[in-house]
């Protein structure tokens, strides 16, 4: 019979440990504030919980801790074309659950991590096959643009699922402004660069910075949205401030967050995850229950916040607005 080894007590899965970026920045806040004892600083570093703790929210506060400091939007008229039949996600369950791999591949962490990112001032390229090329700030563009409230539910390819109500404007109508010629087949979106802000980039194997694209018909889909906002006010860090992308017929990674940049090109670009693990993740990514992934089924979904199981739907239940694209 072979031997079993145990581990010590001492010794945990690394996927427990603190993030270094949070564990120091905490720490040389607690410097500052002259706290020093080992038992403050355990509760403090235990692990995920330590956001949670009475403790953290004296301290630092949870509005601090959530980044929830935004600003609000002027008032805003709600689409009722786009109907969602579920539930609402409440905002402080959304705000702590995210996938933002440029800081952090634990979705639960993203919202610690995002302190030195800056998304104001925040310049936005739109560029390639167009006729009105344009480089200007994000809010100058926002201001612009014909900015309403639309309810989507957004489905991630890890088979978790939420319903948000995002703010923004119509792709279509940032398409019109620009006017891409007759030669543009695809839109090629860029996301920002910054590996001192944002830890996860300092992986070098990975094709930094993050990219998606759509095609010509797919990106003037009237469902293809720019997002500004979410829940009545300023689009976070941690959702993709100040300007992403929601698709939400498409698996999640194909809303590609904190946009710097629109290119419009005749070939299929090139993309993050299709680029790092093309059989896993392909350049279309329509949701469809059919479809399994190579390690999961896409057959159910699980609410965030409530772990509502659901039948997936394909195209997310949006195939009113897009099956005709791929028939």
């Amino acid at each position: 019979m072979s031997n079993v080894i145990l581990p010590p007590g001492w010794k945990i899965p690394e996927s427990r440990a603190t993030p270094e970026a949070v564990f120091q920045n905490r720490r040389e806040f607690l410097k500052m504030m002259g706290i020093a004892g080992a038992g403050v600083a355990g509760a403090l570093y235990a692990g995920p919980a330590w956001a949670q703790s009475s403790l953290w929210q004296r301290l630092f506060g949870e509005d601090k801790v959530l980044n929830k400091n935004f600003k609000t939007l002027p008032s805003l008229t709600r689409n009722p074309d786009f109907t969602y039949r579920r539930a609402m996600t409440k905002e402080d369950v959304a705000l702590k659950y995210n996938n933002f791999y440029e800081f952090t591949s634990t979705k639960e962490g993203v919202w610690t991590m995002i302190d030195k990112f800056k998304p104001r001032p925040w310049k936005f390229k739109i560029s390639g096959l167009v006729e009105n090329p344009m480089e200007l700030d994000v809010d100058e563009l926002i201001e612009q643009m014909p900015v309403e409230e639309r309810v989507y539910r957004h489905r991630c390819v890890e088979t978790w699922a939420m319903v948000v109500p995002w703010a923004g404007f119509p792709l279509k109508a940032l398409i019109d402004k620009v006017r891409p010629t007759s030669k543009a087949t695809h839109v090629r979106f860029i996301s920002f660069s910054d590996s001192v802000a944002a830890p996860g980039q300092r992986k070098t194997r990975q094709p930094w910075p993050y990219t998606e694209g759509l095609t010509m018909d797919e990106a003037l889909n009237e469902l293809a949205f720019m997002v500004t906002g979410v829940y009545g006010h300023q689009l976070p860090k941690q959702h993709g401030a100040p300007l992403r992308l929601a698709v939400p017929w498409k698996y999640g990674y194909k809303s590609i967050k904190s946009i710097v940049g629109i290119e419009f090109t005749n070939r299929q670009p090139e993309t993050f995850w299709n680029t790092l693990i093309p059989h896993e993740y392909p350049f279309e990514s329509n949701v469809d229950p059919e479809v399994r992934h190579p390690r999961w089924s896409q057959r159910r979904e699980k609410m965030i916040g409530t772990g509502e199981i659901f039948a997936t739907q394909k195209f997310n239940g949006y195939g009113d607005w897009v099956a005709d694209l791929y028939s």
